[in-house]
């Protein structure tokens, strides 16, 4: 025991001259652990292991042994230079022991990158079994913590409190959370994940609490800052127009718990664990919120300035567009919106209630219960009908062109647009359908017959020229309809008492489709039935 003493002290000072030894100093000339010396740094290492073991020995069998003085000394001066070198090595090579780096390259290593982090392995698991764990640590978590938090500040994160969050106007704080959502992405799935991996690898001879002490102390404090900014943000004032990058906030943790459960799964790590738990049901407070500020909004809408020509309301583009985006969050909010409303109508009768269909389904019926409300601002009951089917046939085509198709069913979308057509068969009967009376009254003449179908169908000409009907695909289908009613009929007619013989009367059946195809447009029209009508010329 005694002689493996003599031959470590000479292996030692072969690395380390006694006069040269300056425990306060971490600068030396050469590396032990370089590439042209790594045979002689595992021999130094395996020297310092057996100085260890000799050194328990002999204070077993002679404990006042001459030679364990010279042989602390040794050990000593051993650990000063170890700790230097895992200084160095930590520090000189930070290009390959950023994290980041070493998430994305854990799984093809070059032999250089494994040489540096084996040699971090084999000093700690040296210092550690001698007894210098502590100084180990120290310098570990010291340069390593520096190096995430330098990185996180490059990313753009900042630490603001409460009070600075509550202060920002919304376009500032909506930066500041797209930067969040980015920040917290890539911290967690590469800095995070390359310090475990780092961490893991130069203490995996150690216990699993040396490990996970390692990487909390490390990662613990960005963590919490990281995961307490959700919490500070759900806690500001509530708008409805928030509401979507909270859910985006509350996707994306939702979407890292898997990696940071794996990450911070020790007790020593808890702490982030429950910080995430209360930002999660701060952010679901939130939300739930907002949807109820939202649908408040709805009822208080009170505009009673009508919309030209019967067109569509700003509070129906406004509230379906909305209601367009929260579908597209149906899964998140699946996870929000655990207590069902009571089933709208069509839910009660189907059985299908689940907690988001209920919730979307209650604020478009909210919403059309406020539309049915201004339809009866018109004088004119045949604007009042087609400002309804206009409105509703947005809602229907907002509905089927999103994932609210998904959300409230295909027996939703068959239900409204059955009443978009029960509302346009209604007013094609108010505008045309007493027009159309005058030509079976077999009372009066064939000539006056004529007239009143031609003074009726230019009044009801007249009357539709300011009216609009957006959707293209709607407005030709009305006109088709009319067309269907009115054209058929009005040929027949003319053909039968042979109308077109009469002067100064009528129009010709193959005019009607003309006029009805300038209409709907919103244009005040041109005046040309007049003017064709009080000409005579039935061509």
């Amino acid at each position: 025991m005694e002689d493996s003493i003599e031959d470590a002290e000479s292996i030692i000072h072969r690395w380390i001259s006694p006069e040269l030894v300056d425990p306060s100093s971490f600068c030396f000339i050469s590396s032990l652990f370089s590439t042209e010396n790594r045979e002689e740094a595992k021999r130094f290492i395996n020297t310092v292991n057996n100085l260890h073991t000799g050194m328990i020995r002999l204070i077993s069998v002679n404990p006042t042994s001459t030679k364990l003085v010279k042989a602390e000394n040794l050990m000593r001066i051993s650990m000063n230079h170890l700790s230097k070198e895992f200084y160095r090595i930590l520090k000189s090579n930070r290009r390959y022991l950023d994290p980041e780096s070493v998430s994305i390259r854990s799984s093809k290593a070059s032999d250089s990158d494994s040489d540096v982090m084996d040699d971090l392995k084999m000093i700690a698991d040296c210092m550690i079994s001698s007894g210098y764990s502590k100084e180990c640590f120290k310098i570990y978590k010291k340069i390593r913590k520096s190096i995430i938090v330098e990185a996180i500040n490059q990313l753009g994160f900042e630490n603001l409190t409460f009070s600075q969050i509550h202060k920002l106007e919304w376009e500032v704080m909506e930066k500041k959370i797209r930067k969040w959502l980015r920040v917290t992405t890539r911290t967690v799935n590469t800095l995070f994940s390359g310090e475990r991996i780092l961490s893991d690898h130069v203490f995996s001879s150690s216990s699993s609490s040396i490990r996970e002490s390692a990487f909390a102390e490390i990662t613990l404090q960005t963590a919490l800052a990281l995961f307490t900014f959700p919490e500070k943000m759900a806690k500001c004032r509530k708008s409805p127009e928030k509401i979507f990058l909270t859910l985006d906030i509350y996707q994306t943790i939702i979407d890292l718990l898997p990696k940071i459960d794996e990450l911070f799964s020790s007790d020593s790590t808890s702490t982030v664990r429950s910080q995430i738990a209360l930002s999660l049901s701060n952010l679901r407070e939130g939300v739930i919120s907002m949807i109820d500020e939202f649908e408040s909004s709805i009822s208080k809408e009170s505009s009673k300035s009508l919309i030209s020509g019967g067109g569509i309301h700003q509070l129906t583009r406004y509230v379906m567009n909305f209601i367009v985006f929260l579908a597209d969050y149906s899964d998140t909010l699946s996870d929000i919106i655990s207590k069902p409303l009571l089933p709208s109508p069509e839910e009660e009768n189907s059985g299908d209630s689940s907690p988001v269909k209920s919730r979307i389904a209650w604020l478009i019926l909210f919403l059309l219960c406020k539309i049915d409300a201004k339809s009866r601002l018109y004088n004119d009951v045949a604007l009042s009908y087609l400002f309804l089917i206009n409105n509703l046939n947005y809602v229907v085509v907002k509905v089927r062109s999103s994932n609210l198709r998904m959300v409230l069913s295909e027996d939703w979308l068959k239900k409204h647009e059955g009443k978009v057509k029960k509302y346009a068969g209604k007013f094609e009967e108010i505008v045309w359908g007493e027009m159309m009376t005058s030509l079976s009254d077999d009372v009066t003449t064939v000539e006056e017959r004529t007239r009143r179908f031609s003074d009726g169908f230019e009044e009801a000409y007249k009357r539709q020229t300011g009216w609009v009907v957006p959707d293209s695909k709607l407005r030709d289908e009305i006109k088709r309809s009319v067309g269907m009613m009115i054209i058929p009929r009005y040929s027949e007619f003319c053909e039968r008492y042979r109308v077109g013989l009469l002067e100064n009367v009528g129009f010709a059946p193959e005019d009607i489709g003309n006029y009805l195809s300038d209409l709907y447009f919103g244009s005040r029209g041109s005046g040309s039935v007049s003017s064709v009508h009080s000409s005579g010329s039935y061509v």
